[in-house]
């Protein structure tokens, strides 16, 4: 295993921190722009828009570019729109900081997968991927958490001011550490397209919308769905999210070792299946004894973190030629599944109860399941569509 893949996965870790911290100071955003706690929660959606967008595009127009150039300028883009945020006047403000940070932070995501997947033997790249997630779930671990405390204690501009900060250590790092690493084979844009023709390919992609979107639903408001159902206060919270955080790191380097070790089409179906069931229990377990709702809690940030690297190692699998620009149109999928989980819960919020959220973002959960179990049935060669006239 190439141990530059770790660098990657610290790169992974800040973008992962700006991308999920505002799940945890959704209440102080509100209260500091004076608008409803959903409307705070678009800004996670617009952000997932931005994020699905920007990815495929601007992996096309950086194709050429040698790619460690290409990283070291966004990570500084990057830090850029935490400065940005960080001194916002107004919600909208705001709203142009996450975009720029989303396109950014997008880009850095997609590059730190396809570079770790190349950095690697084949028989390591499940693996490599999952070291990359667990960057992205690592900053549920410490970066989340330690936003909550800072936006508590010193607001949550600061938080912004730690992201930059952050990056800018990121950037020394990949500097003098990483090596140059040329672009891969052009894929054209329209090839990108082509690729949905694939029916195998389209329900993958499904899968990975359908089970981020039920996800989201209930982790975007995980905040409020403690405070009202469990009646917790911040520090336990900021705890409570440590301990998702720390389970969601095992589970991306879980769910990457285990595609690695059986079948892929085996994992994500299994990984899947028991994550439908764990968004399912959720609600339930608010009103069980708190140390089984913990570890309910647990089962369900690992799995949710679980499937990714399984479903990035299944398209690896099932189009190597042409796998890097599979896998960026997967994160761009995702996070339309993000913005819609979002968007989703908010209304469940605000016209029944949070405590609904882990239900309805079952049903999503489940639509995925469904995309899954047809995927792994076909037999087409994904490369063929990609490559027809």
């Amino acid at each position: 295993m190439n141990k530059k893949v770790y660098i990657l996965a610290i790169a992974s870790f800040v973008v992962g921190t700006v991308e999920l911290i505002l799940g945890g100071i959704l209440d102080l955003i509100a209260d500091a722009f004076h608008v409803s706690l959903a409307k705070a929660g678009y800004l996670i959606s617009i952000y997932s828009f931005v994020y699905a967008l920007s990815a495929p595009i601007l992996l096309n127009v950086t194709a050429k570019i040698e790619r460690k150039k290409v990283y070291m300028w966004t990570l500084f883009i990057f830090l850029l729109s935490n400065v940005f945020s960080a001194y916002s006047s107004g919600y909208y403000m705001l709203l142009i900081g996450r975009i720029l940070a989303a396109a950014s932070g997008s880009f850095i995501i997609v590059l730190s997968t396809t570079m770790a997947s190349r950095m690697v033997k084949p028989e390591y790249q499940g693996r490599a991927i999952g070291i990359v997630f667990m960057g992205i779930s690592g900053s549920l671990v410490l970066g989340i958490p330690l936003g909550i405390l800072i936006g508590n204690a010193l607001g949550w501009r600061q938080v912004f001011v730690m992201i930059a900060i952050l990056t800018a250590i990121i950037m020394i790092t990949v500097w003098f550490t990483m090596e140059r690493l040329a672009p891969a084979p052009i894929v054209p844009l329209k090839t990108q397209v082509k690729a949905l023709r694939n029916k195998k390919m389209l329900a993958i992609h499904l899968a990975t919308l359908f089970v981020l979107a039920g996800h989201l639903t209930l982790y975007a408001y995980f905040t409020p769905f403690l405070q009202e159902t469990l009646g917790l206060n911040t520090t336990m919270v900021t705890i409570i999210y440590g301990i998702f955080g720390l389970a969601a790191v095992a589970g991306g380097g879980l769910g990457g070792a285990v595609s690695d070790k059986w079948n892929p089409s085996s994992s994500v179906i299994t990984m899947i299946a028991l994550f439908f069931v764990s968004m399912i229990a959720m609600p339930f377990g608010v009103h069980l004894p708190f140390i089984v709702f913990l570890l309910l809690m647990i089962i369900w940030s690992a799995l949710s973190w679980a499937v990714s690297p399984a479903q990035s190692n299944l398209i690896i699998h099932s189009a190597r030629d042409t796998s890097d620009i599979l896998i960026s149109t997967n994160a761009a999928i995702s996070h339309v599944g993000i913005a819609i989980g979002s968007y989703v819960g908010g209304i469940v919020v605000n016209q029944y109860s949070v405590i609904y959220n882990g239900w309805v973002g079952s049903i999503f959960v489940l639509l995925g399941l469904f995309c899954s179990l047809y995927a792994v049935t076909r037999t087409e060669s994904t490369a063929d569509t990609l490559h027809s006239k």
